[in-house]
């Protein structure tokens, strides 16, 4: 089979048409989640951000029904982060990345000494499955029985080893609470299931973010050692090799737009996933940008204009309306910055900021 070449604009296409945001579609809160192999939820807010820029008729509503319903729910999965996912995917994805989690528990080795991990999954497990738990109640119930053990450590083994999901109200719209743990499985009225191992996960992840090389999906889900997966499905695949050489996968039928095909400008949430998820982003992320959306741990929520990084934005709400501050890396043109301040407007609009609504632009942060 002929590998082709493609451009990195046209990489950046592809994957914007995957991601919803070349187009907004008319889909439920769930059939957007699932398609798009789950939501970086880090904060509250991202999920609906992240929404409202793909989807057509999105309201904040949708998605906190679905987590008061227990449709979708936050659980720890890809890159030891918090994700929103389906229910399905809450019981499938997180056995896949469970060997991923297991091993981060060995940079905590010494504040477990002595503890036993079987047992220690024993003993919360009830706990959590009993009512859900704050993390310092998670703590001190197991410094019960390991008194001497490092509190910290004690918190990230039962993070690590039981797929604890967060339960509402945290993350309702305009609601929230603290964060409160039980299982999955008590949550979400489910049976534990096995993984369903790398070859399907493999294929969605193009659905979403391909074509993509191997590390790309081993950036994406912090795993290791997936090669062996891909030269299994390559019969099923198309290859390309990108401006760098490397070789790409995909799906045959998936959308691969022209690369002039236009890009409108979307807001997106910080750590959006179509930031995070390729080893090498610059199909969406021009190398002079290259993390200026970082600061120490944190992301600033950014903008795309014509499919690439070019700016940061902020909301801010207060008693007298809402304030939507644009900062462009570049200088955008007259019809960009129109077409950003409407994007701004609307974004405003879906999450229901208070009015008046107020769009400037100011000089990047540095």
């Amino acid at each position: 089979m002929t590998t082709k070449p493609i451009t990195t604009r046209a990489l950046g296409r592809a994957t914007l048409e995957r991601q919803l945001l070349l187009r907004r579609r008319p889909m439920t809160v769930e059939d957007a989640v699932a398609h798009l192999v789950g939501l970086q939820a880090q904060e509250v807010r991202a999920p609906y951000v992240t929404l409202a820029a793909r989807l057509d008729g999105f309201t904040p509503a949708a998605l906190s029904d679905a987590l008061e319903e227990r449709r979708v729910a936050r659980i720890v999965t890809m890159r030891s982060t918090i994700h929103l996912h389906t229910a399905d995917d809450c019981m499938t994805l997180r056995p896949l990345v469970q060997p991923a989690r297991a091993k981060e528990l060995n940079i905590f080795r010494e504040g477990l000494a002595g503890v036993d991990l079987e047992r220690l999954c024993a003993v919360t497990r009830p706990y959590v499955e009993e009512e859900p738990r704050t993390p310092k109640e998670i703590r001190e119930w197991l410094l019960g029985t390991w008194p001497d053990a490092d509190p910290q450590s004690l918190s990230a083994a039962a993070r690590c080893l039981l797929p604890l999901v967060q339960v509402t109200p945290r993350a309702l719209w305009r609601r929230s609470g603290a964060v409160r743990l039980t299982t999955a499985e008590h949550w979400l009225h489910r049976e534990a299931v096995e993984s369903p191992g790398h070859d399907e996960t493999i294929l969605r992840y193009l659905r979403a973010f391909g074509p993509a090389s191997v590390r790309d999906f081993q950036k994406w889900a912090g795993l290791t050692r997936t090669k062996p997966a891909f030269e299994r499905l390559r019969e099923r695949l198309v290859t390309f090799r990108d401006e760098h050489g490397v070789e790409l996968f995909d799906l045959p039928d998936a959308p691969r737009p022209d690369e002039d095909v236009p890009a409108p400008p979307r807001l997106l949430a910080d750590f959006d996933n179509v930031l995070l998820s390729h080893a090498d982003r610059t199909r969406v992320v021009p190398e002079a940008h290259h993390g200026r959306n970082w600061a120490a741990n944190a992301a600033y929520p950014a903008f795309l204009l014509d499919g690439f990084l070019a700016g940061l934005w902020t909301l801010k709400e207060s008693a007298d309306g809402t304030r939507i501050t644009l900062e462009p890396f570049g200088s955008p043109t007259r019809a960009q910055r129109e077409e950003l301040v409407a994007e701004a407007e609307r974004t405003a609009a879906v999450l229901e900021a208070p009015g008046p609504v107020t769009v400037d632009f100011a000089t990047v942060r540095k």
